[in-house]
């Protein structure tokens, strides 16, 4: 790469050193970038500005997120755990089980790792405490496993990387199913190991029969979402913006007439909330695709492409630098905004090997799970410690022995594809 090359990588690197917003860091590289290296007329770059965000799969991400605030003021969310603990809460660790438990349930309806924290912590972190859970572990376990709202479907990054890389997002919404249930799995497994090593929740929940069943029934509307919405996708009944316009409309109806516990003075709050997190997304994307237009200019990936292929490097070893890479640029940037950026350089070199491009939006997406709880910029630490009031560096590292169950899971799916590929066929 030239000099120019260079200094593009190095500005938004110091920016992003600098905590300087993901987005104002990559909006001002680039426009520095042009200013200086390039010749590239105004209305070009402000059309190629809106033009990023003129996609309608990117409409799912505003539905989604509104759909998940509507799950959570409605009581959707609250109604999942209950079923939950139902279900789980008599096994050891019985609230931590169901901690895990209603993390997957609420996954599967939110896409965002950091919604999942808030929707399961705000009901379950203080009821751990209550019940002699040390605050670390609760809020550790929970900090971790929310970060599977971003592997099962549905799924903002997910839907990111399908656009970028022009991949069908309904055969990565489905791949992600199995490693988001193995890593609950995996982490359930861990609750209850420590649980009886520790004497942790050494109380049995003591539900009779029938109050189980009337926890199933009162979650059985919330449990339904997420089959309406993937089975529709999947049927081939809509694609997955209109499910995500549907998620919208099926919770709106249960929040409002069926559970009555939101009115239409509610919902200005509510849209706002939404719409304040969906621009804040939408802004970060329109940056990153003007980045990766001058990327583009430039022949970056290409280059970066042909130097990694002259290495002759097999799959196996490219995989392990691309976990190693993204676990280090997790440490300082947002799913959103490191897909954008290197999945338009890293996508040609993986297909190039063999890689299949399903796979390895999985294994992307896994790497920002424990993106989310790693300092200083892990989304999940501070949600979780505003709602359990530990500080992050705590929080960070109440998480690591959850962060090691991550990684083998990563590991796993990353040299075993058949996991995440078992239902897509492929």
């Amino acid at each position: 790469m030239d000099v120019s090359s260079i200094a593009l990588f190095v500005l938004l690197f110091l920016l992003l050193l600098s905590s300087v917003p993901i987005s104002i860091a990559l909006g001002l590289t680039t426009l520095l970038y042009i200013f200086y290296y390039t010749t590239l007329p105004m209305t070009q770059i402000s059309d190629t500005l809106f033009n990023g965000i003129n996609s309608f799969p990117l409409m799912a991400i505003p539905f989604f997120v509104l759909a998940a605030n509507l799950m959570v003021h409605g009581g959707i969310s609250r109604r999942l755990v209950a079923a939950a603990n139902a279900v789980v809460g008599s096994f050891p660790g019985g609230l931590g089980v169901t901690a895990v438990a209603s993390c997957v349930f609420f996954a599967a309806i939110s896409g965002s790792s950091a919604a999942t924290v808030v929707a399961v912590g705000t009901l379950l972190i203080p009821s751990m405490i209550r019940a002699g859970y040390p605050r670390e572990f609760s809020t550790g376990l929970i900090a971790t496993t929310g970060g599977l709202g971003i592997l099962i479907p549905p799924s903002v990054p997910l839907i990111v990387y399908g656009v970028v890389t022009e991949t069908s997002i309904g055969d990565l919404f489905l791949a992600g199913i199995v490693p988001g249930l193995l890593t609950g799995i995996l982490l359930i497994a861990l609750v209850v190991f420590l649980a009886m090593r520790r004497n942790l929740g050494a109380e049995t929940l003591q539900m009779s029969r029938s109050e189980r069943l009337r926890a199933l029934r009162d979650a059985f509307l919330g449990i339904l979402l997420p089959i309406f919405v993937l089975g529709g996708i999947y049927g081939g009944v809509f694609t997955p913006t209109e499910a995500a316009a549907m998620a919208v409309c099926y919770a709106f109806l249960v929040s409002m007439f069926v559970y009555r516990e939101i009115n239409f003075s509610d919902l200005t709050a509510i849209i706002v909330r939404s719409a304040r997190m969906s621009a804040m997304v939408m802004f970060i994307i329109a940056n990153a695709i003007l980045f990766t237009f001058v990327l583009s200019l430039e022949r970056i990936p290409g280059k970066i492409a042909q130097f990694l292929t002259d290495l002759d490097l097999s799959a196996w070893v490219f995989l392990l630098m691309v976990n190693v890479l993204f676990l280090i640029v997790g440490v300082f940037m947002d799913s959103i905004g490191a897909i954008l950026i290197l999945a338009p350089i890293l996508y040609p070199i993986a297909m190039k090997l063999g890689v299949n491009p399903v796979h390895f939006g999985i294994i992307i997406v896994m790497n920002f799970e424990i993106g989310a709880i790693t300092p200083p910029l892990g989304i999940n630490l501070f949600v979780a410690s505003g709602i359990s009031r530990m500080s992050a560096l705590r929080v960070a590292r109440a998480a690591i022995p959850w962060a090691c169950v991550l990684l083998i899971a990563l590991g796993l799916v990353t040299y075993f594809p058949d996991i995440a590929l078992t239902l897509v066929g492929k």
